[in-house]
């Protein structure tokens, strides 16, 4: 898989508007060839001790609790696999795409690689990511759905194990919708009407009934038009064709209608990030905010005293729920010496307990059904858990997975067109155009 060695080096130009970090030394071995020696007679034995197998492992762990459960995990392997140590190489997510394109092509890459399924594909295309289909159990496989294992999958190869996913869910505050004499709904999910009826409703008193981060709006839009069908593009690599109708306007038309006819999102949260948003949630302007699921974890720890919250349903739109599924990963390096003993710890790490103790630690959803199992027992009775669980039922890879055009088309073409759109500075027709002719230049 390397005739492309270093073509990643143009794909990072556009992947990732971060900062490098420093480097780290990837496998290595240790152990020696010596044989032990008989007290008695002087000549070797064959009780010599194995060789260790070392494995570094690159983790993009954050969160204190994530951080501690992986360890945990690592920990664990290591007590019960003296033949195979791992060591944690920890990092970030904030410039790790130019990191790997550093050290792949410096041959200093660590033999597993923990990043995302849109981000890694691009090192796999150019042949840095070692096929880890031969290596998995046939359990592991089953587990984990179809939609799923698509997300990371590349010319029938996996490139990586999916292992946390998240989704968009609304969270709202239950005292104001109470107040504005609105039903929280209950059912498995909610319609975008019925949505935008509930912000309609809450929107009175000088609150909003919606505040919605759309700073960076583009992996919004294209993660929930999957529920109206909205595809964008079709195809695969360089040969792909982009489609922007009716399923794919859907949704940021009806949060244009919102903010412009209903006026019931928060104008000015329009132009910030997710979590900016909080702040406004939490003291009361604000009675609903669209956020990633792993927000419950960042809401239940920070929210202030007495603030009662509830997660509402997914949203619905006219084909489903669908949102798009683009997991964690855990890759590893196709220059590792030691692909096999990498994968098995990785099956370890994909157990449903361990992957289950991961994805709560985050607020994410796990990639397999067992896990999802466990983690329902873990947080019940917890704020969330379970429309969160709910809305995993419902990922599947996207289309723009496959693009390989797609982050450079996101970042000069469809973030801007859809942030001048949302600021009310051009219609529905105009973004279409946008969009359209944006991907044309882009994949000349």
């Amino acid at each position: 898989m390397r005739s492309k060695k270093g073509a990643v080096i143009v794909a990072g130009a556009f992947a990732f508007t971060l900062v490098l970090t420093a480097c780290q030394q990837g496998s290595s071995s240790s152990g020696g060839d010596d044989k032990t020696t008989d007290a008695a007679t002087g000549e070797g034995t064959s009780d010599a001790p194995a060789e260790v197998v070392n494995l570094t492992f690159q983790s993009l762990a954050g969160q204190p609790a994530t951080i501690a459960e992986t360890e945990r995990i690592v920990n664990e392997w290591n007590e019960a696999n003296p033949d195979i140590q791992v060591e944690i190489v920890p990092a970030g997510w904030d410039g790790i795409y130019d990191k790997l394109v550093t050290q792949f092509n410096g041959d200093a890459a660590p033999d597993i690689i923990h990043f995302e399924a849109s981000g890694i594909r691009p090192f796999a295309v150019d042949g840095y990511i070692a096929d880890l289909s031969p290596y998995l159990s046939d359990d592991l496989k089953s587990d984990i759905s179809d939609g799923v294992w698509e997300a990371v999958t590349v010319d029938d190869q996996i490139i990586g194990l999916p292992t946390m996913m998240q989704s968009y869910m609304v969270f709202a505050n239950t005292d104001l919708l109470a107040a504005a004499g609105v039903e929280v709904p209950t059912g498995d999910t909610m319609t975008w009407e019925q949505f935008r009826e509930i912000a309609k409703a809450s929107s009175v008193n000088g609150t909003y009934g919606l505040g919605w981060g759309l700073k960076n709006p583009t992996a919004t839009v294209m993660s929930l038009s999957m529920g109206n069908g909205g595809d964008f593009f079709s195809g695969s690599g360089t040969d792909v064709e982009i489609e922007v109708g009716e399923a794919e306007l859907a949704v940021p038309e009806t949060i244009h209608a919102m903010a412009y006819e209903d006026a019931s999102i928060m104008p000015v949260t329009l132009t910030q990030s997710g979590s900016e948003v909080l702040a406004s949630f939490y003291g009361g302007q604000i009675a609903m905010t669209v956020q990633g699921s792993f927000q419950a974890t960042n809401i239940a720890n920070d929210a202030p005293e007495g603030f009662n919250w509830t997660v509402l349903p997914p949203l619905e739109g006219s084909v489903g729920s669908a949102q798009s599924a683009n997991p964690q990963t855990m890759s590893v390096n196709v220059d590792s010496e030691h692909v096999e003993e990498s994968v098995a710890f990785l099956e370890f790490l994909m157990e449903p307990a361990n992957l289950a103790a991961l994805n709560y630690a985050d607020a994410l959803i796990p990639t397999t059904a067992g896990a999802r199992t466990e983690l329902a027992t873990l947080a019940e009775g917890q704020t969330g858990w379970d429309q969160i669980l709910k809305s995993g039922d419902a990922l599947s890879a996207p289309a723009f997975l496959k693009v390989d055009l797609y982050q450079q088309w996101n970042e000069t073409v469809a973030t801007p067109a859809l942030q001048r759109y949302l600021a009310n500075q051009s219609d529905s027709a105009g973004l279409q155009t946008e969009l359209t002719d944006g991907w044309a230049q882009v994949n000349r």
